[in-house]
C-alpha cells in the first residue's frame, strides 16, 4: 500500500495584517522533518525556570522519605498528579550567594536573585555571571525565532520590573527584577505584560511599521481574523488529525486573546489606593494563568526553548486576597516563629504550587511530537532562598520535572551531600539538554545520581 502525504514544512507561517501566527508540530510535517539530518529532525527539548520567592515553610515543603516510596507534604499535596514525573531535590545550596567578610550582610534578596541562576558572587554595581538559561538558549535558540523568553508577574502597581535603578544600600535592582543574565553585566527584562508578551509572539516580525499591529488592535480585530483566509487554505490540505489539532490550536490563542482584551478592558477597585497598570487580568488566579498559557504558546509553536517565569520578584510586597491574605508576602516571610504568619506563608506556598500545577496540566496535555510539551521539557520550580526567616541559601526548595530525553530517572525524593552546590545541577541540565560544559558557577561536578 502506497500513502502518500503532504508535507508542509515546520517552519510553516500563517500571515495577515500586523500577524504572523506559527504552527504547532503537525502530521503533514512529518515528512519534511523525516528528510532532514537525525540531529535535525531530533525532537525539540526545552528548558523551562519557574520561580517562587522569598523561600518556603521548609517543614511543609520537604518530604520525610528518600527514594521513590517519598510521601507528599502540604505544600507538593497540588503536585500529586505529576508525582511519578517529579524530583524532589534536598541538599542544593548557593553558597556565593552569602555575603564575603569586609562586604557586610546586606541585600539578603538581591544576593539570592542575583545567584540562583548563575551561581556566582554578585557585585552590588550589577556584575554576576551569565545564567543557565541563556547559556542554553545561545544553543538552543539557533532554531527558534526567540532565543529565550523571559516572563514574571508584576505586582500590579506596587513596583515595576525594570532593570535600571539601586535598591537596598546601593545594590542593583536587576537582581530583584530578572533572574536572566546574558552576560556578566547584562540583566534581561521580565516581561509582565500579556499584551507585550502576546505581540512579541505573534506580531509580524518582519513589519518595520509598529503602527500596522496598533491599528488592528485598535479596530478589536483577532489576530485569528487577520490569517483567517490563510488558516482555511491550509486546513484544506490537512487531514483530519491535524485538522482537530490546529482547531484546538487556534481556540487556545483565540481565548488568550480574549482574556488580555477582558484584562485591558477592566477596571479594578480591588486595591483603591494604588492605581493598577491597564491590561492586566483583575485577580493575580487569572493573571498567572493567562501568562503560563501564553508561555505553553511560545513551546507549542517552537517559537523558543527556553523561558524564565518569575512568579514574584524577590523582597515581593504582594498580597494575596484571593486565598484570604492580606498581608504582604515579605515581612510574613520574616515571620519570627510566629504561628499565624508562619501559616500565612504556607498558603502562599501551596498556592504557588497550585498554579504551578496548572502550568504542568496545560503542558501534559498539549501534544508535541510523539508526546506531550511535558515529555520533551525540563522543567525547574523552586527559590533562592529556603528559610525565608533566615535568609538561608542551603537546602534549598527545588523541584525538577523532565526526564532529560531519558537519561534522567524521575519520582523520587533525592537528598545530596552537604554543600553540594546548585550549579551541579545547572552542570547535569545542561549536559542533558545537549549542552555539556566542564564547570557552571561553583560547580564541583555533575549529579550522578539522577541519571538512570
Amino acid at each position: 500500500m502506497i500513502i502518500t502525504k503532504i508535507a508542509i514544512p515546520r517552519r510553516t507561517i500563517l500571515r495577515g495584517i500586523g500577524a504572523a501566527l506559527a504552527l504547532p508540530l503537525l502530521e503533514a510535517m512529518s515528512p519534511a522533518l523525516a528528510a532532514l539530518p537525525a540531529t535535525a529532525a531530533r525532537k525539540a527539548t526545552r528548558l523551562s525556570i519557574v520561580y517562587s520567592p522569598n523561600g518556603m515553610i521548609m517543614s511543609e515543603w520537604t518530604p520525610k522519605a528518600l527514594g521513590a516510596a517519598f510521601d507528599l507534604p502540604p505544600t507538593l499535596a497540588p503536585l500529586a498528579a505529576f508525582r511519578d514525573r517529579m524530583l524532589v531535590l534536598s541538599g542544593l545550596n548557593h553558597n556565593a550567594a552569602y555575603a564575603r567578610p569586609g562586604e557586610g550582610e546586606v541585600a539578603p534578596h538581591e544576593r539570592a536573585g542575583a545567584t540562583f541562576l548563575t551561581g556566582v558572587h554578585p557585585k552590588m554595581e550589577g556584575n554576576v555571571g551569565t545564567s543557565v538559561d541563556q547559556i542554553a538558549a545561545k544553543e538552543l535558540g539557533k532554531h527558534t525565532q526567540l532565543a529565550s523568553l523571559e516572563m514574571g508577574l508584576h505586582n500590579l502597581g506596587l513596583h515595576n520590573t525594570d532593570v535600571a535603578g539601586v535598591c537596598e544600600r546601593g545594590w542593583s535592582c536587576a537582581y530583584l527584577n530578572t533572574l536572566s543574565w546574558s552576560t556578566a553585566t547584562t540583566p534581561l527584562p521580565s516581561e509582565g505584560r500579556p499584551r507585550a508578551v502576546f505581540e512579541r509572539l505573534f506580531g509580524d516580525s518582519d513589519s518595520t511599521d509598529p503602527a500596522v499591529r496598533l491599528s488592528r488592535i485598535r479596530k478589536d480585530r483577532s489576530l485569528l481574523d487577520s490569517v483567517n483566509q490563510a488558516t482555511a487554505r491550509l486546513m484544506k490540505t490537512l487531514g483530519p488529525r491535524d485538522r482537530t489539532q490546529l482547531t484546538q490550536y487556534l481556540d487556545a490563542i483565540r481565548d488568550v486573546e480574549r482574556r488580555i482584551q477582558i484584562a485591558e478592558g477592566q477596571v479594578s477597585n480591588e486595591f483603591p489606593e494604588v492605581e493598577r497598570p491597564a491590561g492586566y487580568p483583575d485577580t493575580f488566579d487569572e493573571y498567572a494563568k493567562l501568562m503560563f498559557d501564553l508561555q505553553v504558546l511560545a513551546y507549542q509553536t517552537d517559537l523558543t526553548r527556553v523561558s524564565t517565569f518569575m512568579m514574584g520578584r524577590e523582597s515581593s510586597n504582594r498580597a494575596f486576597p484571593d486565598i484570604g491574605i492580606p498581608d504582604a508576602h515579605h515581612p510574613l516571610s520574616h515571620h519570627r516563629n510566629d504561628p499565624d504568619k508562619i501559616d500565612k506563608v504556607k498558603q502562599i506556598d501551596i498556592y504557588h504550587a497550585r498554579l504551578f500545577a496548572y502550568y504542568l496540566e496545560k503542558m501534559a496535555s498539549t501534544p508535541d511530537g510523539d508526546g506531550s510539551l511535558l515529555d520533551h521539557t525540563m522543567i525547574l520550580f523552586g527559590s533562592a532562598i529556603s528559610d525565608g526567616n533566615a535568609h538561608s541559601y542551603q537546602d534549598l526548595p527545588i523541584l525538577l520535572f523532565g526526564n532529560g530525553e531519558g537519561q534522567i530517572k524521575q519520582g523520587r525524593h533525592i537528598r545530596f551531600e552537604k554543600d553540594t552546590p546548585m550549579s551541579n545541577l545547572y552542570l547535569t541540565m545542561l549536559d542533558n539538554l545537549g549542552i555539556p560544559l566542564e564547570n557552571f558557577g561553583d560547580s564541583t561536578g555533575k549529579l550522578e545520581t539522577l541519571s538512570l
